[in-house]
């Protein structure tokens, strides 16, 4: 029987839920901290939203038409609208800046940012706000953000449909 990615219930069937950015199955008591999402399933039974066949609680999503909106538009998540920066981001930093023969202390003057900020983000040890990484970009002719999102495939419905955050989740210890 499949387990809820959120709780661990097990349960007969799953909604796929959209939290936070990441999609998860979740049971009917877990569904509401996020956004149900759309499934593409082979069945010839499938319908408009993969939803329980209980429908005593309703979230605002019902298989029964009636709505205005659109029918195949789906509702916005913050992150959808987020620049994913690039995973080579401390490189690029560098390489820019030793292409420009500035040190950590001459770019972090220039930019009116501390020494410290620029050290960690070339060690990769934090993400460049938007602020920093605009002027980043600006003052090194550099682009920080992914243009193409190569990392959406692993949060496809392509894979196994037990993976948990636990999986996907890389510690620092």
């Amino acid at each position: 029987m499949p387990q809820c990615e959120m709780c661990g219930a097990e349960r007969a069937s799953l909604t796929t839920t959209k939290v936070e950015g990441a999609e998860l199955e979740l049971c009917d008591d877990c569904k509401e901290f996020g956004t149900e999402v759309r499934t593409q399933s082979s069945s010839s039974t499938s319908t408009k939203y993969s939803t329980s066949s209980s429908g005593s609680k309703s979230s605002g999503f019902s298989s029964s038409g009636g709505s205005s909106g659109g029918g195949s538009s789906r509702r916005r998540d913050m992150f959808d609208d987020m620049d994913e920066i690039a995973g080579d981001y401390d490189e690029r930093i560098r390489g820019a800046r030793e292409g420009r023969g500035l040190s950590q202390e001459d770019l972090a003057d220039e930019l009116n940012e501390k020494v410290s900020l620029i050290r960690k983000l070339e060690r990769g040890d934090i993400l460049p706000s938007d602020g920093v990484r605009k002027k980043l970009e600006r003052k090194l002719d550099i682009t920080l953000v992914d243009g193409d999102s190569t990392d959406d495939s692993e949060w496809s419905g392509g894979g196994s449909t037990t993976t948990t955050l636990g999986d996907v989740v890389k510690r620092k210890d």
